[in-house]
């Protein structure tokens, strides 16, 4: 009989960043999580593809305080009645992840993501979830290729993570499947700590390591199998087929760009 993988706990991130937000500013609401996409808030966007897979078993949304939920009659109905859950935010992405994981039972399979995916499917999350679950790996990190991001969205821009063998794009999609993979969050949040402080963020990761890297010696699975030995865990890489799981909107021209999108996608 095959054995039936057990359901993600699904984290997202929806913290409101510090000092200013172009999103938040562009679309006239008090944080970017509630910035909406075809009338919609991208947070309850991302929570609606969340709930309709079969591999998400429960939702905790991270750092939205409950003054700007007041604000969101349906996202405080849901949280009222118990299928979305609450947790307090930190400082940083890094931070935020770290407490949540730690605050979770140990040996269930937790689902990070963003409230800011805003073209998120459950189409996405179902491959993501049972990709991350076949590789076998103790940390599944979603990515696309490059390529393949704008090839089909040609008037977006994101970051490339250029590799020996193609250049690829995160998308803000981790699978934490153990225990051990907890030690990625913590390791994450030592190197955002020394990010003010290059020398310091670079002797974490390792002089050669970054030098082979920035030379373009490594193909991707050579870099995680790097990270994964600096970390003592096995790390994976889900290589996602739609590309739309490579946008999320960071500033005030992806907002408006995505809202196009969908408009067009509605036709």
């Amino acid at each position: 009989m095959t054995e039936i993988a057990s359901p993600f706990t699904a984290i997202i991130l929806a913290g409101k960043r510090p000092g200013k937000d172009p999103v938040a500013e562009a679309a006239g609401v008090a944080c970017k999580s509630f910035a909406p996409i075809d009338g919609r808030p991208m947070v309850l966007r991302v929570l609606d593809a969340l709930a309709a897979t079969r591999q998400v078993g429960s939702q905790i949304l991270c750092g939205l305080p409950q003054s700007m939920i007041d604000h969101e009659p349906e996202l405080k109905a849901r949280i009222e009645r118990g299928s979305v859950k609450v947790m307090a935010g930190h400082s940083t992405p890094s931070a935020s992840t770290l407490s949540a994981l730690q605050s979770l039972p140990a040996d269930i399979p937790i689902l990070v993501t963003t409230a800011d995916h805003a073209l998120l499917t459950p189409q996405i999350v179902e491959y993501f979830c049972d990709e991350a679950h076949r590789i076998e790996c103790d940390l599944a990190v979603g990515m696309t290729s490059y390529d393949r991001v704008i090839s089909a969205f040609p008037g977006t821009r994101r970051t490339a993570i250029k590799f020996s063998d193609d250049a690829y794009s995160g998308c803000n999609l981790f699978g934490f499947l153990n225990q051990r993979s907890h030690r990625a969050a913590a390791f994450w949040r030592r190197i955002e700590q020394k990010r003010k402080k290059p020398l310091r963020m670079i002797g974490a990761l390792g002089w050669w390591t970054v030098l082979q890297y920035l030379m373009g010696r490594f193909s991707l699975a050579e870099g995680l199998q790097k990270l994964s030995d600096k970390m003592q865990i096995r790390i994976g890489a889900v290589l996602i087929p739609f590309p739309e799981a490579a946008v999320d909107i960071d500033t005030a021209d992806d907002w408006h760009f995505v809202q196009q999108l969908v408009k067009k996608q509605a036709l």
